[in-house]
């Protein structure tokens, strides 16, 4: 039976939002509702929501040794989704910790990686992600030199990913990204072969497109806000505001 799997890379130190006295994942940005009761949600909680409404039945946190507040926070179930967790010994990048969940995943098996630091929308923009093919999400930010732009063709194939490039040709970023398990394991192997050198999923994701095989960007986010600094933290919070008002006033239509 093919599942879903939802990978959140949470072993990073968090630096550019320091000092925490937690996990940076578990940062309160904006609220959730349990009933009647209005609680602090964590910025981490909104990647794993669009994760479960994309039909995520498993999720796998890596984290550092030094993030049990993580393990102890979300336990091992949220919604339909059993929880389990793996350990990045080091912080060695992006790539090292997404092929840290590796072994558990088998080759038949869809996987989803996201960011647990960001807040993006809409809320089921994965759903919009196909089945069986490496595709990216991909977001309209004003700079995309402070992210990950993905240049793509008129039918949708990406040709480049341009890494934190000062003078980036697309101003479309990656945010979230579905493949096969049978491809994250050929981009693991990429990596090895390459000498484990890329930290950036870009710069292995270019290195596979030049091998032959293709991935696709699928322009279907709206917005897209990367918690992990002060002023994305402020525009973290007036999205959700107006995200919150704007529902306020549908619902008293």
């Amino acid at each position: 039976m093919r599942r879903i799997w939802g990978i959140v890379p949470a072993a990073g130190l968090g630096t550019r939002i320091q000092p925490l006295a937690f996990s940076k994942e578990l940062l309160p940005v904006g609220t959730r509702s349990d009933g009647r009761t209005e609680r602090p949600r964590t910025v981490c909680e909104y990647l794993l929501d669009r994760m479960l409404w994309a039909g995520a039945t498993r999720i796998c946190f890596v984290i550092s040794p030094a993030k049990t507040d993580i393990m102890n926070y979300f336990g091992g179930k949220i919604g339909d989704a059993a929880i389990c967790y793996v350990i990045q010994q080091n912080p060695n990048g992006l790539c090292d910790s997404i092929f840290t969940a590796l072994p558990l995943i088998p080759p038949e098996d869809e996987v989803l990686i996201g960011l647990p630091d960001t807040v993006w929308f809409p809320e089921d923009g994965l759903a919009y992600l196909p089945d069986r093919q490496f595709s990216f999400l991909c977001f309209p930010v004003k700079n995309p030199a402070l992210f990950d732009a993905v240049v793509s063709d008129e039918a949708g194939w990406v040709r480049e990913v341009q890494v934190k490039q000062a003078n980036a040709t697309s101003n479309w970023i990656w945010g979230a990204l579905k493949l096969p398990g049978t491809a994250l394991t050929k981009l693991h192997d990429l990596w090895r072969i390459r000498g484990q050198q890329d930290q950036y999923l870009g710069t292995l994701v270019n290195a596979y497109i030049a091998g032959g095989d293709k991935v696709r960007a699928v322009r279907h986010g709206q917005t897209y806000v990367d918690v992990g600094t002060l002023h994305g933290y402020r525009e973290a919070v007036r999205l959700l505001s107006r995200v919150h008002d704007s529902r306020i006033k549908s619902e008293a239509a």
